[in-house]
């Protein structure tokens, strides 16, 4: 009984000091990982993982977990109806299991694509101010099963979790909203002044018509803007969901390369593919990885020289797949490519020439970083720049569509 209780003491004062370690951050992702580790660590348990809850869109899906990488877990969404963490949401009370495949709430889709093997779980509510954040799971207890003592460890800590969640989010948003404002103050005026000057009764038609132009093209970036802010905002509070599949990125790079070709012709840039044979298929966000190949192929192309080249190459090394876009455009200065990534940055050399929103870049990052993966780049003023992106590979390999079908056509041959 004295061992027990000791061990009930040592437990608490370990949270108090998981409780400063948890205030000392505002980094979510930082946050996220020392919550679940934290978990995992005064549970006894194998392994812990956060859900958290979306309420605008009612989805509840994965964020973090000790025992999986980000790019096989996150994003990954769970029911609110037929899953034990659903009903944890829905109903807002604390889950204690020996044997989750005994349990008619199991969602046993997350164990088939995770390959992890979930036995027992203790789970939580994460709730701040009368409001759901998530669900923080402990997963497979290492001697016996999960106690009271551990239940109210867990929600000890949840409760200081739930909290500090928020006020990273808080600090985000208002963070980011700031920035935002800042923002927009250019724009803002450069409307005000234009609207003011077509009031003038001294304007020729021809200025009017002049005017009228540049409020309609400073209209269409700010839309650009709020839309980018938007996305960047959801990215980075952990509020967007990646959906998950197996596909071929030789067959993306060719689609992306479609997409942007009327673009390129009428910049007369030309788009050149290489790749090689056999690529092995990328376990990724379909739709999210195409936003970011399209936005830097973009990019190849509008900072191009006239008559320029964009080249598109993948391959492969023992853990990743690596994409290149390789342009032939005017480079960026030495100094300014530590800050390329940074939101609202733009190349000095470079904002007269072409419109942007200064958020491209900063979006791609938290994409391919939600992947496991990282985004670089190296540039030569005169020469070019190059976008290297790397991406944790798939064992599983297959050809090319139009592989396919050759080897098809020639087998009925």
């Amino acid at each position: 009984m004295a061992e027990i209780k000791t061990e009930r003491l040592d437990g608490y004062r370990r949270l108090i000091d998981i409780a400063r370690d948890l205030a000392s951050t505002l980094d979510l992702d930082v946050l996220l990982s020392r919550i679940v580790f934290a978990a995992a660590e005064i549970s006894g348990a194998e392994a812990a993982s956060i859900l958290l809850y979306d309420d605008t869109s009612r989805q509840l899906y994965f964020q973090i977990s000790t025992n999986l990488d980000a790019s096989t877990r996150r994003g990954l969404i769970v029911p609110l109806e037929g899953s034990i963490a659903g009903w944890i949401v829905n109903n807002r009370q604390t889950v204690r299991i020996v044997n989750a495949h005994d349990d008619p709430r199991f969602f046993s889709n997350i164990e088939e694509t995770t390959g992890f093997s979930t036995e027992s779980i203790l789970g939580i509510p994460l709730v701040t101010k009368n409001k759901i954040v998530g669900v923080l799971e402990a997963l497979n207890k290492h001697r016996g099963k999960f106690t009271d003592t551990d239940e109210s460890m867990l929600l000890v800590l949840g409760a200081q979790a739930a909290v500090a969640i928020e006020n990273a989010r808080l600090f985000q948003q208002s963070d980011l909203i700031s920035e935002f404002v800042h923002e927009l103050r250019t724009p803002l005026s450069s409307l005000s002044t234009a609207t003011y000057l077509l009031l003038r009764p001294e304007m020729s038609q021809e200025q009017r018509d002049q005017i009228i132009n540049n409020i309609h093209t400073e209209t269409i970036r700010l839309n650009a803007l709020a839309s980018s802010f938007l996305d960047l905002a959801r990215l980075e509070s952990g509020r967007v969901q990646f959906r998950k599949a197996t596909f071929s990125i030789a067959d993306l790079i060719y689609e992306c390369k479609d997409v942007m070709a009327s673009k390129a012709i009428e910049d007369n840039i030309q788009i050149r593919v290489e790749s090689a044979e056999r690529l092995p298929l990328l376990e990724a966000d379909r739709d999210k990885l195409k936003q970011v190949l399209l936005n830097l192929l973009s990019n190849a192309i509008k900072y191009n020289r006239p008559n320029g080249t964009v080249m598109l190459r993948a391959e492969e090394t023992e853990k990743e797949i690596v994409i290149y876009i390789q342009d032939t455009g005017l480079g960026i200065p030495d100094e300014s490519l530590p800050h390329l990534f940074q939101k609202f940055f733009r190349v000095r050399e470079h904002e007269s020439r072409v419109a942007g929103t200064g958020l491209g870049l900063s979006i791609c990052k938290q994409i391919i970083h939600s992947h496991g993966g990282r985004i670089e780049v190296k540039s030569k003023l005169g020469v070019g720049t190059v976008f290297m992106v790397y991406l944790p590979r798939s064992s599983k390999t297959q050809p090319r569509a139009e592989e396919v079908v050759d080897n098809k056509q020639s087998k009925k041959k």
